[in-house]
């Protein structure tokens, strides 16, 4: 019986350990990849022709759901965003459909109206590529994102419209 319990807690603890070696790295301002993103349910698709790239929006459950009532001016807090980009790639076998290629990056926008205050109450992140290397050499690329972003200020900094479901 004890040799199962360490056997259990050693196999258990492996496992932890082989996550914790695996997980990226945070992003320059300190914002963590969200735990479970690859299981978060769709939001919107969005193709950008200047990027050439294939994007799916996804959320948490809190953006989900205020996506799907239309609560989205102001998103809620506590809405957690992501944004999963590929490459365009042409299907070998249909040559008219694109399908996703290489893997870009991840991105995502985290709603904390107090905690973000100085960025529209978001808090912005990227990783790049399969290996998630956290984007930015300092806090300062936040920046970057606000640039950007400040073109939709009235759609509370969001370009994303949630796709329209029956």
């Amino acid at each position: 019986m004890k040799l199962t319990i360490a056997l259990t807690f050693g196999a258990c603890f492996a496992a932890g350990a082989a996550w914790a070696a695996e997980k990226p790295a945070p992003a320059p301002n300190g914002i963590e990849l969200p735990a479970y993103y690859k299981n978060w349910r769709v939001i919107g698709v969005s193709h950008r022709q200047d990027k050439e790239s294939l994007r799916v929006i996804v959320g948490n459950d809190t953006a989900v759901d205020a996506a799907r009532t239309g609560n989205t001016h102001p998103w809620p807090d506590g809405s957690i965003l992501g944004k999963l980009a590929w490459k365009d790639q042409t299907h070998p076998n249909w040559p008219a459909a694109t399908v996703p290629g290489e893997f870009v990056h991840a991105e995502f926008m985290i709603k904390d109206s107090a905690k973000y205050a100085k960025t529209g109450g978001w808090g912005f992140a990227r990783w790049l590529g399969m290996e998630q290397k956290p984007y930015g050499q300092d806090a300062s690329f936040v920046q970057e994102c606000l640039a950007c972003h400040d073109q939709v200020k009235d759609n509370d900094s969001v370009f994303t419209h949630p796709a329209p479901l029956p």
